[in-house]
């Protein structure tokens, strides 16, 4: 790699990881926050959980999987009417969180909600017959049982949201996907294309990496 190449690397690239980091970060948070209600909805409300409501249940997981039924650079070109509603605008990596929160969330959800229903019965009715409330069942048996499970599915779930940042960039979100786009389809730059590429990977072992250490260390 020329001395060219190495600046020409830097302006592009750098910026867009930055750009890629952003939405993958916030839209995982996101996505986990709201994924966490909607999995405790779904758990609570399931025909064997703590208060059944099965009209409540069907309506919420059919939208769920909706949702997970589209690929995502069909959703996102679906959503840009309420992107616009909610952002301003169709463009950029903030239009992309929306897209990218609802898709994220509707994985995590199902991760969440298998991990809760994958704990022991035997502790639950031993909550109960010591007198604890859903809540405390939930917050206190429920989910500190599943966290390790929890944490071990949102790692597959960041990794996920990344190549979905990527594809948002085709439709102008910015981010690695659009460097890869205009300089390794468009442009055939192949230092730009490989050395994002070679960032992808690094990006995905950390990630996995560290979610393996937590599992580890939380089991």
């Amino acid at each position: 790699m020329s001395h060219k190449d190495l600046e020409l690397f830097a302006q592009i690239v750098i910026p867009e990881l930055g750009k890629t980091l952003y939405m993958v970060s916030l839209s995982t948070i996101l996505s986990t926050i709201l994924g966490f209600g909607l999995a405790i909805l779904l758990v609570v409300t399931d025909e064997n959980g703590l208060s059944p409501n099965k009209l409540f249940y069907q309506v919420l997981n059919t939208i769920i999987n909706i949702v997970r039924s589209f690929p995502f650079i069909i959703l996102i070109v679906a959503l840009i009417p309420f992107t616009r509603l909610v952002v301003g605008t169709s463009i950029g990596s903030s239009a992309a969180l929306v897209p990218l929160v609802i898709c994220g969330s509707s994985f995590i959800t199902r991760i969440i909600e298998s991990s809760l229903k994958g704990v022991d019965e035997s502790l639950i009715e031993a909550a109960k017959s010591f007198g604890a409330s859903n809540s405390q069942i939930i917050f206190k048996i429920m989910i500190v049982e599943a966290f390790p499970s929890i944490v071990s599915g949102i790692t597959f779930a960041i990794i996920l949201l990344l190549g979905a940042t990527a594809m948002a960039g085709a439709v102008g979100a910015g981010g690695l996907g659009t460097v890869a786009l205009t300089y390794g389809y468009q442009v055939f730059n192949d230092t730009i294309m490989y050395g994002t590429v070679i960032i992808l990977i690094i990006i995905v072992q950390v990630i996995q990496m560290t979610g393996n250490i937590l599992y580890k260390k939380l089991k």
